[in-house]
């Protein structure tokens, strides 16, 4: 089932041709990785898919992107479609309040106020987060006082809190040690079950271990997209083996 359809996608910035002519599908329940060099147009389409893209002057967008066959760009409201679709920046950006009134932002926003009701939220978003044992006896402090690792978890935890169907990665893991990108590796493995996962990477290895499938971008273009066991044991495009390989990128 495709969660995300994008036909002959082109973004602009003012003159800027950032995104050319980009079709793929996403599917449900499913991690799809876009890999590509710096400054080819991964994060960039990421953002379109909940609009974040909206916030960047001269920004324009042919073609058409859809969620659940519902056009995006169309007459859906911004506000509904960020709560549908979550975001975790390659920036741990925890509010600067405790670990409790981080989760509790986005569901109080949306109109929850009930103590019992904010609880459940926040212990059920941390142990979705596998963070629950670690933070539950500091729910009270601050969010700031975390190591880099927890602070991601924390984030993802918010961004789940809200009970988004889809969660964009923006290189979730660039900025941390090798164990806490093991356990958000294994979060989103987990989180597959529940939620369309989308995440843009610069490890190859992470999505060679994690995702179900690749998208490999250069220069604005999608180059090739497979499910990743054959883009990473047989491209079909020489661009997209040149890079795997390492011989540019």
């Amino acid at each position: 089932m495709d969660k995300f359809t994008i036909e002959d996608m082109n973004l602009y910035y003012g003159k800027f041709h950032a995104l050319k002519n980009v079709s793929l599908n996403m599917q449900e329940n499913k991690i799809t990785a876009f890999i590509g060099p710096s400054g080819c147009g991964k994060s960039t389409l990421l953002k379109s898919l909940n609009r974040m893209n909206d916030l960047v002057e001269g920004c324009k967008i042919t073609g058409s992107l859809k969620l659940d066959g519902e056009d995006i760009y169309g007459n859906m409201d911004v506000n509904v479609l960020r709560k549908r679709v979550g975001m975790v920046f390659q920036k741990a950006n925890p509010f600067p309040m405790s670990v409790y009134d981080n989760i509790a932002f986005g569901p109080r926003t949306h109109g929850i106020k009930n103590k019992k009701q904010l609880d459940e939220i926040v212990e059920q978003s941390l142990r979705d987060a596998a963070i629950w044992d670690e933070l539950k006896d500091r729910l009270k402090k601050s969010a700031l006082g975390l190591s880099g690792g927890q602070q991601q978890r924390l984030c993802i935890a918010r961004a789940l809190a809200v009970k988004p169907e889809v969660l964009l990665m923006d290189e979730a893991t660039s900025a941390l040690d090798p164990i806490s990108t093991g356990k958000i590796e294994e979060l989103c493995l987990k989180l597959k079950k529940d939620y369309t996962i989308v995440m843009v990477t610069h490890n190859m290895q992470q999505a060679l271990r994690i995702s179900d499938y690749t998208a490999f971008f250069l220069l604005g273009e999608m180059i090739e997209y497979n499910d990743t066991d054959t883009i990473f044991s047989s491209p079909k495009e020489k661009k997209t083996e040149e890079y795997i390989t390492g011989r540019f990128g």
